[in-house]
């Protein structure tokens, strides 16, 4: 029982940090000035024309598809087989498990090594390429290693060293019952958890906040109407307000 309490106490502040710290990041960029219209060009002119846009960006990447074409196969063969992955693993919070839930089941093995294999090839790119490199940070490999880290030990898991997965999700149903089931010593399974731990713990605070910060980016969700419409942000709007009353305070009389 102490495994056990140890993984779930563990799990619920990563969790918690995950949570909080991701909406603090949020609240943070939806609070921040944007005083200029900085749309990257050619830009949508309708509201309708940006939903589109972010939408191709969320799903086929395009702007990295312009950029660089072995970046986004990459980076787009990664991101879709994590989808995947963390929808096959929808199983273990579920009781009964949905029917479409049940029919990509087969679909965990092969997206898991298409993860890999993503992530591998977006490792080797900041080694390879010089300019990517230069840019590069420690953290950047790091973060690398570490989803391989977890995508390699669920891959092993299916393959190599299998862990009681009726066990598993006792544990995992337990955690949200708040009533806690003993969780499987596989040591397969323990690596794995402890890398995602490790990973909810770290995201508000990595470059991987780019998922939800790139619905904040002035570049891709803004108007291109400079032309049309004077843009004013509440920051400025705020200042301005400041400015007329002041100016009306120190009015001269007479």
């Amino acid at each position: 029982m102490i495994l056990t309490a140890i993984f779930a106490i563990g799990l619920y502040l990563a969790v918690l940090v995950l949570v909080v710290g991701t909406a603090f990041r949020v609240v943070h960029y939806i609070r921040i000035p944007v005083p200029l219209v900085i749309p990257t060009t050619p830009a949508p002119i309708t509201r309708t024309g940006v939903v589109a846009r972010l939408l191709r960006e969320v799903v086929f990447f395009e702007s990295l598809f312009k950029g660089s074409k072995w970046t986004w196969l990459f980076g787009w063969i990664f991101h879709f087989a994590m989808l995947m992955v963390l929808l096959e693993h929808l199983r273990y919070v579920s009781e009964p498990v949905w029917m479409w839930i049940v029919a990509i089941q087969w679909i965990g093995l092969y997206a898991g090594i298409a993860m890999c294999l993503g992530l591998v090839g977006l490792a080797v790119r900041r080694v390879v390429v010089d300019r990517i490199r230069y840019i590069s940070a420690p953290s950047d490999h790091l973060m690398l290693l570490l989803l391989v880290g977890i995508g390699a030990s669920g891959v092993g898991m299916k393959v190599f060293w299998h862990t009681d997965i009726v066990a598993l999700k006792a544990f995992v149903i337990g955690l949200i019952r708040f009533d806690w089931q003993p969780l499987p010593g596989d040591p397969a399974l323990l690596v794995h958890l402890s890398l995602v731990i490790v990973l909810m713990l770290i995201f508000p605070f990595s470059k991987l906040l780019h998922a939800p910060g790139m619905f904040f980016s002035p570049t891709l969700n803004m108007v291109d109407t400079p032309r049309e419409h004077r843009h004013v942000s509440g920051w400025g709007e705020t200042r301005t307000s400041h400015r007329k009353v002041a100016s009306q305070e120190f009015k001269p009389r007479g």
